[in-house]
This record gives structure tokens, C-alpha cells and sequence, in this order.
């Protein structure tokens, strides 16, 4: 019913992803898939446009309406339609959220590896940024507890990315009840990014931190959006989950000369995203994690020495290059040698300079390419 083997032609569309290198690069950086969107947000879009006044908007009823029913659903979890705050965008709300709940000077917990619009995030707001690494383990990445509690000791807010980019973890259950008590116990406030929540591999289900227990919820504001999992980030459009009036008031307050209206089609394409493309997300999903599984057998193969966790979530790979030897930064190789475009993984935080991502949200023939590409630029220059 959907073919996710074939791609549409992405080269002069003013694509953010395909601008950025040459022709003759595969571009494989930013978060953004190749695919097609589901056929029944096209149709949205189409009818829509028929209608010929595209003034500024708010959701509709039926929207808010669709969220607070897929919560419960999929997460069991029970809020109420006025929750919900729209938003042009994930990286919007975070920093919104900091800039309504902190002050100049108060600490703010991050874990790292993290991608770039977080970590940048606290020095917009005179924040001191607290980071504490995932530990590496045999099967991937993991909370490290006793940093984390020692460090949120001392932070006014943490802020979570949950499944997390760009590793791919999602935390289980029991990691997040332990965050939640240790953000209760120094009264810390809960950013958490979940923007990735609706595609987690291998049967695995996501846990919304806030929807652990009231309480928890109170203290946390959560950042959703359809526009990855749905392939529609050019139509900038998320939103924010606060269930405590106190904290969505203030949130909302600090929206003032930052954040204006939402885009009219985003909110279109965000409704029969949820309302009408589940179908699509689950074929989707199967050929994503084909493609992971993909990816690892044909490191395996050929670059063995590229250590490689499979993400347990989202379409993005997070590549250990230590052990290749190269004399310059990998991203830098494979750019130059390979002609591809990675994203550099000193800008995921300090300590991260041999590392890339790479982005399998492509056709499997894409993929395949990619890594022979890398493959025959190392076996070119082997030992120089």
C-alpha cells in the first residue's frame, strides 16, 4: 500500500536537508525523512486549499480533541483538551519553557550526548547548563544514576529528551520513576522533549514521564508533535502538555514577542496525521526498523570497527568512528572522501568529536549506498 522504497526527487525544492551539499553528496545530517507523507495528509492539505483565506489560525476543537483521545489510548494517559498549548515547533517550547520558569544564573541539567538546539538552549537565558553522560553499556546507552541524582541536587530544571536524540534510547519505566522522584525531591522543574515517542521499535511502548502520576505531572511540561514521525517538520507545528494552570499560564506569558500563531497547514496536516494516517505509521515503522537492522548488518560487514548500538527509537544512528583511526574528524572524511553528508558529533557536547549520525529515514537502496560509500573511502585511504 506504501511503497517506502521509492522517493520523491528532493534536489531544487528549497529542502533544508539538500541545499546544504553538492549533488554529488548524499545527505544524511538533519532529522528529516525521505519519504512521502501519508496520501490522507495530502488530501487534508487539498481540501483545505480550496478554501481561498489562509489567515492566522488556532486548533480546532476536533484537534485537541483527537490528541486528548490518542493520550489515553496509546499511553494511558488522561488529560484535559485545555493541556494543550500549540506551538511552531518543539525548539520553541523549550525555550519557552526556560525562559517562563528560570532566572539568569539558575542550573539546568542536561544529558549528553544531546543535539544541538538543547544544548544551546540554556545560554540564551544566562543559564549554567549541568551535563551528565548516558553510559555505554553492551546493548547501548543508559541512565547513569548517581550522577544524575547528584547533579539535579543542584538544578532548577531538567531537561529530558525522551526517546532521546541522538542515541535512540527510550527509558524504561523504572528510569523514569527515578528521575521523577529525584526531580520531586530537589522540587526541580521537567522539561521533556517526546518528539520522537511515536516510533518505538521491536513491540516497545512509550512512557510519557508526566504520565506516571499526577504529581509528576505538575512539575512537568512535555513537548510532542507529529512533524517526525509524519515526515511534516517544514510545516512547523507542535505542542506543549501542562497540566498544572499555574505552569501553562506562565508558559504561555513567556511566548510574548517570541512565539506568534501557528501555521495554519501545520495544524491541517497535524489533525490528519493522528485522525488518518496510522496505517501509514505502522508500514513506516516496519520499514524503519528493517532499515536499522539494515544499517547494522552492513556495518558488521564491512566497517566493522564502527561500533554501532541499534536505536530502540526514531530513524537516526548514532556511529562510534573511534577505532577507524582517521587523522581528521570523521564527518570531515566521509564528507571529503565519501561524498556524505553526516552530522558531526561534536556538536551532540565535548567528547563526542569521533562520533557522527547518521540518518536512515531514507530508501534501503539510499542506506546501502551510503555505507558502501563510507567502506570504499576507507579502503582507499588505509594506512596513508
Amino acid at each position: 500500500m506504501y511503497d517506502f522504497d521509492l522517493a520523491p526527487d528532493r534536489l531544487e525544492t528549497g529542502s533544508t536537508k539538500w541545499s546544504r551539499y553538492p549533488a554529488d553528496v548524499l545527505p544524511m545530517w538533519i532529522a528529516d525523512m525521505d519519504f512521502a507523507v501519508a496520501p490522507e495528509i495530502v488530501s487534508a492539505l487539498k481540501r483545505r486549499l480550496d478554501h481561498p483565506v489562509f489567515g492566522y489560525a488556532v486548533a480546532k476543537s476536533e484537534l485537541r480533541e483527537q490528541i486528548v483521545a490518542d493520550l489515553d489510548r496509546r499511553f494511558g494517559w488522561r488529560i484535559a483538551a485545555d493541556d494543550i498549548v500549540f506551538l511552531p515547533g518543539i525548539e520553541p517550547g523549550f525555550n519557552m519553557a526556560l525562559k517562563a520558569s528560570l532566572s539568569p544564573g539558575e542550573k539546568i541539567l542536561i544529558q549528553t550526548p544531546m543535539y544541538k538546539p538543547i544544548l544551546d538552549a540554556p545560554s540564551h537565558w544566562g543559564l549554567e547548563a549541568l551535563h551528565v553522560p548516558l553510559v555505554r553499556g553492551e546493548k547501548g546507552y543508559g541512565l547513569d544514576r548517581g550522577a544524575l541524582a547528584e547533579k539535579l541536587a543542584g538544578a532548577r530544571a531538567f531537561l529530558l529528551c525522551n526517546p532521546h536524540n541522538p542515541t535512540g534510547h527510550v527509558y524504561a519505566r523504572d528510569d523514569l520513576a527515578f528521575i521523577a522522584a529525584a526531580c520531586e525531591a530537589g522540587d526541580t522543574l521537567i522539561i521533556s522533549d517526546e518528539i520522537h515517542c511515536d516510533l518505538v521499535f521491536d513491540g516497545g511502548s512509550h512512557v510519557p514521564i508526566a504520565s506516571l502520576a499526577p504529581e509528576v505531572a505538575k512539575r512537568t511540561i512535555t513537548l510532542m508533535s507529529a512533524s517526525k514521525t509524519y515526515n511534516i517538520p517544514g510545516l512547523k507545528t507542535g505542542f506543549a502538555i501542562i497540566t498544572d494552570h499555574k505552569l501553562r499560564d506562565a508558559f504561555n506569558a513567556a511566548r510574548s514577542g517570541m512565539v506568534d500563531s501557528v501555521n495554519l497547514m501545520g495544524l491541517e496536516a497535524t489533525l490528519a496525521a493522528y485522525r488518518d494516517a496510522g496505517p501509514w505509521r505502522a508500514a513506516l515503522l516496519d520499514y524503519l526498523q528493517e532499515n536499522r537492522d539494515h544499517l547494522g548488518r552492513a556495518l558488521r560487514r564491512l566497517i566493522p570497527d564502527i561500533r554501532y548500538h541499534p536505536p530502540e527509537a526514531s530513524f537516526l544512528a548514532w556511529l562510534d568512528c573511534s577505532a577507524l583511526g582517521l587523522k581528521q574528524r570523521p564527518h570531515v572524511f566521509f564528507l571529503e572522501e565519501a561524498k556524505l553528508g553526516l552530522y558531526a558529533g561534536e556538536v551532540f557536547g565535548a567528547g563526542y568529536e569521533q562520533f557522527v549520525r547518521l540518518n536512515f529515514g531514507c530508501t534501503r537502496a539510499t542506506l546501502t549506498q551510503a555505507v558502501e560509500r563510507m567502506a570504499a573511502a576507507l579502503s582507499r585511504n588505509a594506512g596513508n
